[in-house]
């Protein structure tokens, strides 16, 4: 059974930077599209960032620019590197394949910056 756990999430002030990481096991999904979402609660969850089999990546609006998704087929690690944060990227993070699989969901990471 394939589980995916994040890490990575902490306290950061405005401006600074995190790298977030989704190590994957149970499973290989390295042929399938792997993404970063979050959610703010109240909020739907979003997309912020995927990137295909082949490695081609694609951001959000808010994700552009900011941060930058990779991944490491070889270790079946995710990473979302986040540079520039502000307060409304303060949210739960999670990892999923792209398109998401409903019970793949894991606890995900917060990330919390501060103003």
């Amino acid at each position: 059974q394939v589980q995916l756990v994040e890490s990575g999430g902490g306290l950061v002030r405005a401006g600074g930077s995190l790298r977030l990481s989704c190590v994957t096991s149970g499973g290989d999904v390295a042929i399938t599209g792997m993404g970063w979402y979050r959610q703010v609660p109240g909020k739907a969850r979003e997309l912020v960032a995927r990137v295909t089999t082949g490695g081609s990546p694609y951001y959000s609006d808010f994700a552009e620019g900011r941060f930058t998704i990779s991944r490491d087929k070889a270790r079946n690690t995710l990473y979302l590197e986040m540079d520039s944060l502000k307060s409304e990227d303060t949210a739960a993070y999670y990892c999923n394949t792209a398109p998401h699989i409903s019970y793949l969901w894991g606890r995900g990471t917060q990330v919390t910056v501060s103003s």
